[in-house]
């Protein structure tokens, strides 16, 4: 069995689930649903420095990361923003993630940093795009010389 033909589908469910997640985590920042600002049900100060920004950050890159709409751009803002997080909020409180409860920056970081090599995959609002305009889309197979 050849696993290879589940690369482009597998890829687009990851992307698709992790743009979903950091959307629901922004959201509940900003407006206090699902829990709100880390389960305390308050949505973060509007302007605050840095939660509401970040939130923003959350919700509009984890929208875009999960249609796949200029998915590598806003992955990249995601995995950047992840990363000031994990090095400003969460490493001045001890060098390991489970120490500083830096944990989900690290991985929403990684996650967002792997959609930023691979791209979106081709269950994507940028591959649709490119296929209408006649562009070659490359499979994940690593056999491709087309550029994606």
């Amino acid at each position: 069995m050849n696993l290879d033909r589940l690369n482009g589908p597998a890829l687009s469910l990851f992307r698709m689930v992790v743009g979903l997640l950091f959307l629901c985590h922004g959201l509940a920042s900003l407006f206090g649903v699902f829990g709100g600002n880390r389960g305390s049900g308050e949505a973060v100060p509007v302007g605050q420095w840095p939660g509401w920004w970040a939130a923003l950050i959350q919700v509009l890159c984890g929208a875009l990361v999960l249609a796949g709409l200029v998915t590598r751009p806003a992955a990249l803002v995601a995995s950047g923003s992840m990363a000031y997080a994990y090095f400003v909020v969460h490493q001045p409180e001890g060098l390991l993630p489970l120490r500083n409860g830096g944990e989900l920056a690290a991985l929403f970081c990684w996650s967002f940093a792997l959609v930023v090599v691979l791209g979106p995959g081709p269950w994507a609002l940028d591959s649709l795009i490119r296929r209408r305009r006649g562009e070659a889309v490359a499979p994940l197979s690593g056999r491709s010389s087309v550029p994606v």
